[in-house]
């Protein structure tokens, strides 16, 4: 895996060993990227389910001002900090150990906001209602969260939050939701 665009460009990052983890594919986070281009620009950006952190790194690396990012994996939360280090971006990137309900639990309890948030749960974790609820106190106005799913998967996403975009690039897929408000009442499903 590399970092794809900005101060880290072409850089390599590790994966976790195993199979625990599913790192976003450099063309998956290439596009995804694209589509965020404009927000990224000193957004605080929160990953609670980070894996390699290669979204937040690659956020980082694109000009986001900080990003936290947490894993309930030892091995996932080792390599973070290697890759974090690795790329200089310790001082912007808060690493985390434990699973998302304690990352986001004292998020809140220190009072945190944030612009993007990028969840990629295992796959067949499709209802996140229970991490949306969670997550909308941290929100920033018009922040997004951006969930990586498997292409065909329906993500249910609760009544106070709103889908703006959806893509697939093969078996992977990527919706686009935002705080439910006449602002984000149109989407681009395309």
């Amino acid at each position: 895996m590399r970092i794809i665009a900005g101060s880290a460009r072409g850089r390599r990052i590790e994966a976790p060993p195993g199979r625990d983890t599913r790192p976003t594919l450099d063309r998956v986070r290439e596009n995804l990227f694209n589509m965020l281009q404009g927000r990224i620009q000193d957004a605080r950006v929160l990953d609670p389910f980070a894996g390699s952190g290669a979204l937040s790194l690659e956020a980082l690396s694109r000009g986001a001002a900080c990003a936290v990012l947490g894993d309930h994996d030892r091995r996932a939360n080792m390599v973070q900090q290697k890759n974090a280090a690795l790329l200089g971006f310790e001082k912007r990137a808060r690493i985390l150990l434990g699973d998302w309900q304690r990352t986001l639990r004292l998020m809140r309890e220190e009072g945190q906001r944030f612009d993007i948030v990028f969840l990629d749960p295992p796959y067949a974790m499709t209802d996140l209602t229970d991490v949306m609820r969670a997550l909308q106190p941290l929100l920033a106005e018009d922040a997004w969260v951006v969930v990586e799913h498997e292409a065909k998967a329906e993500i249910t996403a609760g009544e106070s939050f709103t889908l703006l975009r959806q893509r697939s690039w093969g078996y992977c897929g990527v919706s686009f939701f935002g705080l439910a408000g006449p602002e984000n009442a149109e989407g681009d499903k395309a």
